[in-house]
């Protein structure tokens, strides 16, 4: 290698990158495959229900797309879930979770109150 530049170290290619692109691509198709997967359990309604629970609390929804492949390779499903059926098993996780911890989850809106001319 006498007839190459010196490259600077952090230009040099690492084989640690190699496999972490190697271990993106393998997560990625894992992604893909959990979604395709839970698009084949769901009907509509409760993918979409599923998606808006994911945009408020990322990890429950990922709890509930783990308990239905569960079920679903346990062929404890019986066609798709419907959305009642979600918001069913959703109803037994809180309540099991709810006995497991004593700290009940609520949610507390907390509203600007902007200045009016009537309240002057």
């Amino acid at each position: 290698m006498e007839g190459l530049p010196n490259i600077p170290q952090g230009l040099q290619p690492q084989a640690g990158q190699a496999n972490n692109g190697e271990e993106q691509a393998r997560q990625e198709a894992e992604e893909t495959m959990r979604r395709d997967m839970i698009a084949a359990v769901l009907d509509t309604a409760a993918r979409e229900r599923l998606s808006r629970i994911a945009l408020v609390s990322p990890e429950r929804s990922r709890h509930i797309e783990g308990i239905l492949l569960r079920m679903a390779q346990s062929r404890q499903l019986r066609g798709k879930v419907s959305e009642a059926q979600l918001i069913e098993l959703l109803e037994q996780m809180e309540e099991a979770q709810s006995k497991t911890s004593t700290q009940k989850t609520t949610i507390k809106y907390q509203r600007r109150r902007d200045l009016d001319d009537d309240d002057w």
